[in-house]
């Protein structure tokens, strides 16, 4: 293929691909109800284009970060931040997501573990930390 031709065709696919993947992803946020469950948590009906508006801004600066291979040296201090803040966001998406599909209950219930459930959360929360120990400390390296 010619040199414009396979750039329009790359173009192409990349739009598409970032359709796809976005419209996943605020299609995951919507069936969560991550927005309306944030605003009644925390009385803020009032904010919720801002916290819209937070979301869209973020995967947008994100996704122009890891395009540009951004970086900043900030130090010690500013990564604990961060990593704190991201910890923060997942755990709010694993929640949303449990709470919405009401996993835990139904599986505790099927395994006859009900009167278990505290310590079934605690060893998935356990496993998922050591998993990611592993991964940074050791996989990685």
């Amino acid at each position: 293929m010619t040199a414009p031709i396979l750039l329009g065709l790359h173009l192409l696919l990349g739009v598409a691909g970032g359709i796809a993947v976005g419209g996943g992803v605020i299609a995951l946020f919507i069936v969560l109800d991550m927005v309306p469950r944030l605003a009644q948590l925390t009385s803020s009906y009032d904010k919720v284009h801002w916290y819209e508006g937070a979301m869209i801004g973020g995967s947008l600066l994100g996704t122009m970060s890891d395009f540009w291979n951004w970086k900043i040296y900030a130090g010690p201090l500013a990564e604990l931040g961060v990593g704190l803040l991201d910890g923060i966001f997942v755990g709010m998406l694993a929640a949303a997501l449990t709470e919405v599909l009401n996993v835990l209950p139904i599986l505790a219930k099927r395994l006859y573990m009900t009167h278990y459930l505290f310590g079934l959360l605690m060893a998935m929360v356990c496993g998922k930390v050591a998993g990611s120990m592993f991964d940074w400390f050791v996989y990685q390296r």
